[in-house]
């Protein structure tokens, strides 16, 4: 079959990307520009100012992506683009830009699930994965798990019924001082610390079901801090920061463990924010090995946001006939597979 290029813009949140990425899998370019350093100072993403910064940075981080993989406008085949979820202000910015170039370049557009991006990042990491499999999504405002039957067909089998887990890291993180974003800096705290100096809770629903649940342990986390503060007891970050980790990964390594016991599924893929944790990959990789399961991680430059991993859906949809209109809405709570204003051709 003849290669196809696909020009992929991601925008949903705190980063403006954008890349060139051949048959879903062959990354040409892939220009991230951050706005970390900015949000970091009110202790998260403000989305008033990160629709602002969208703006200013999508023309020259389009453009730079396009002359890093030596190519021009002409040789693209579609554009790919996040419409959801996310913040809808930032959404919107990357997606009027791609209709606009889609338009004007009479080019085909694709909508593509910011979920779906990071479970296609692992095609790009790793060639020769093939559905299907189980992946988990764990980033700072999505936690899901997903048996990929086929590509482009999924079926969600657990998700949170309240905080993310990166959410949940972010606003210990916070209360312990340490700034944004925190899943990294916990992460490295922790590592000093005695991960059973505390006993924090772990979500475990009372009926059949592999949803989670990370207020709780977030709720707890706070409480611990405050009764410490107002007993003016000598709070131990990092022993704080062990101790939470696990209340954590240990439920997402049960529930992804017993969806691949009930779909007879052998590997596991990763995504999201949070498969950077260095403790999330030991704990899963070291369970798994004992039943069999592979696991499989993509690259940190693949976890965090970025336009290749849009790219490699969007080239999925493409192939399969699943084509936007420019009537394309940004959808700031897209369900997964939940394909809006698409046309099959």
């Amino acid at each position: 079959m003849e290669d196809k290029y696909i020009l992929a813009i991601e925008s949903s949140c705190d980063e403006t990307s954008a890349a060139v990425v051949v048959n879903g899998r062959e990354v040409l370019s892939n220009v991230i520009a951050s706005q970390i350093s900015t949000h970091e100072k009110y202790g998260g993403v403000v989305p008033e100012v990160a629709s602002r910064m969208h703006i200013e940075a999508v023309s020259g981080v389009v453009e730079e992506a396009l002359l890093e993989a030596n190519i021009t406008l002409d040789k693209i085949d579609a554009i790919g683009v996040t419409y959801g979820p996310g913040l809808v202000g930032a959404l919107l910015v990357g997606l009027q830009f791609a209709k606009g170039l889609a338009f004007s370049s009479k080019k085909p557009l694709v909508g593509v699930n910011h979920i779906e991006g990071h479970i296609c990042a692992n095609y790009i990491q790793h060639k020769d994965l093939k559905p299907p499999f189980v992946s988990l999504v764990v980033s700072g405002g999505h936690t899901f798990i997903v048996h990929v039957k086929d590509y482009g067909k999924y079926e969600v089998i657990g998700q949170t019924r309240d905080d993310a887990a990166g959410e949940a890291y972010d606003k210990v993180a916070r209360a312990l001082g340490l700034g944004y974003p925190g899943g990294p800096k916990i992460d490295k705290l922790a590592k000093e610390g005695n991960p059973k100096a505390i006993v924090f809770p772990k979500a475990n629903f009372h009926e059949e079901t592999l949803d989670f649940s990370f207020s709780g342990v977030k709720s707890a986390v706070l409480n611990y801090l405050n009764k410490c503060k107002m007993q003016n007891i000598e709070v131990n970050k990092a022993d704080v920061a062990a101790s939470f980790q696990p209340a954590v990964i240990d439920v997402l390594k049960e529930n992804v463990l017993l969806t691949c016991k009930k779909r007879n599924v052998k590997t596991i893929a990763i995504a999201g924010g949070v498969a950077s944790n260095s403790s999330l990959r030991v704990t899963l990789i070291k369970e798994a090995s004992k039943r069999g399961i592979e696991v499989l991680f993509p690259a940190p430059i693949l976890c965090t946001d970025n336009a290749a991993m849009i790219g490699s859906a969007a080239y999925f949809n493409f192939v399969n006939g699943k084509i936007s209109d420019l009537n394309l809405n940004a959808k700031p709570n897209l369900k997964l597979n939940s394909y809006c204003q698409l046309s099959i051709i």
